[in-house]
């Protein structure tokens, strides 16, 4: 039976900003609503076959888009399955996903990354679009508790040290019109989830991007994730990951700030700890002392590994959006 929900008829226009497999499950969730998705992704990725590419190529890293373009495309899983296949033979070809290979080439023959992401936005059949915060490849860079300073993305959670910062070069990177246009247009900005120094705040620290989101009439969310991340936020609490945020670009930038409070079976726990994770803990009274409003509920969802229940996640920003309208 087709999914009926309140408020049925109206849409909504939607932009989330976040990176990795979170902002990917996200997508898979939101993309079931009448929202006109569009999803902001970092270009700080050097790592693998995306940092390969973007050395030899001179082209922003496709990893993230390509996994955003896979959440939001209506693909048969077959399509899916072959996009994100990954080599393991050949020389100069080992290591590379197919869908990375075939972002690159489309950038060739259009001239403009930007553009080919558009013009496989339709071979996908695209649900919204899919966005990068600028046009061009960004080094992100951290400065460590001890004062190092670690450049690269792929690097910065290999340190084994706290971060205390992380920033970008060069610094006057220019913010791409589109992705500004659509968050001055927006009913909502959603903010995560995703890794917080190496996927989230790359695209906070975009000049442009944080002075637009202020500025915007749009509900403002934060989606906490559900995991702390070796390397990142080994040990955060909810209320410091909004903490990092606040002390990179300032406070009060949402309104709304959701947040999982669902216990964790112990023997699912004891499969995180080679990661070095553990769920990300809800310390209720410091972030209401943020003056944002706090959703809490359980948002888990277990099949190999611990994510957000994108369905409820994704009914709840529905709720959010009709009592914020009304």
């Amino acid at each position: 039976m087709e999914r009926k929900w309140e408020g049925e008829g109206q849409t909504f226009r939607v932009v989330v900003i976040g990176g990795g497999t979170g902002l990917s499950v996200l997508l898979r969730g939101l993309k079931e609503l009448p929202f006109f998705l569009t999803a902001i992704v970092t270009v700080a990725d050097d790592g693998g076959s995306s940092g390969v590419l973007r050395e030899e190529m001179k082209m922003p890293p496709p990893g993230d888009v390509r996994n955003v373009l896979l959440a939001l495309a209506d693909t048969e899983p077959l399509l899916e399955k072959v996009l994100q296949h990954r080599f393991v033979n050949g020389s100069g070809l080992a290591g590379h996903s197919l869908g990375n290979l075939l972002i690159a080439a489309m950038k060739e023959i259009t001239g403009d990354f930007v553009l080919a992401v558009k013009e496989l936005s339709k071979v996908l059949a695209v649900r919204g679009e899919v966005l990068p915060a600028a046009n061009q490849a960004i080094v992100l860079k951290a400065e460590l508790e001890d004062g190092t300073i670690v450049s690269g993305e792929s690097l910065i959670p290999k340190s084994g040290k706290k971060i205390t910062r992380v920033f970008l070069h060069p610094k006057d990177v220019k913010p791409l019109q589109e992705a500004l246009e659509a968050l001055k247009q927006a009913d909502a900005i959603i903010v995560g989830p995703g890794s917080l120094y190496t996927s989230i705040l790359p695209n906070l620290l975009v000049p442009g991007i944080v002075e637009m989101i202020r500025s915007s009439s749009a509900l403002k969310i934060f989606i906490c994730n559900v995991m702390t991340q070796r390397g990142e936020t080994e040990n955060y609490s909810a209320a410091d990951h909004i903490q990092a945020i606040h002390d990179h670009v300032g406070s009060s930038l949402f309104q709304y700030v959701i947040v999982n409070n669902q216990q964790v079976d112990s023997s699912v726990l004891s499969r995180y700890v080679l990661e070095g994770a553990k769920p990300v803990a809800f310390d209720e009274e410091r972030l209401w002392n943020f003056g944002y409003r706090v959703i809490a509920d359980q948002f888990l969802k277990y099949h190999t590994h611990l994510r957000h229940d994108a369905g409820k996640l994704s009914k709840t920003i529905w709720e959010i959006l009709l009592r914020h309208r009304k």
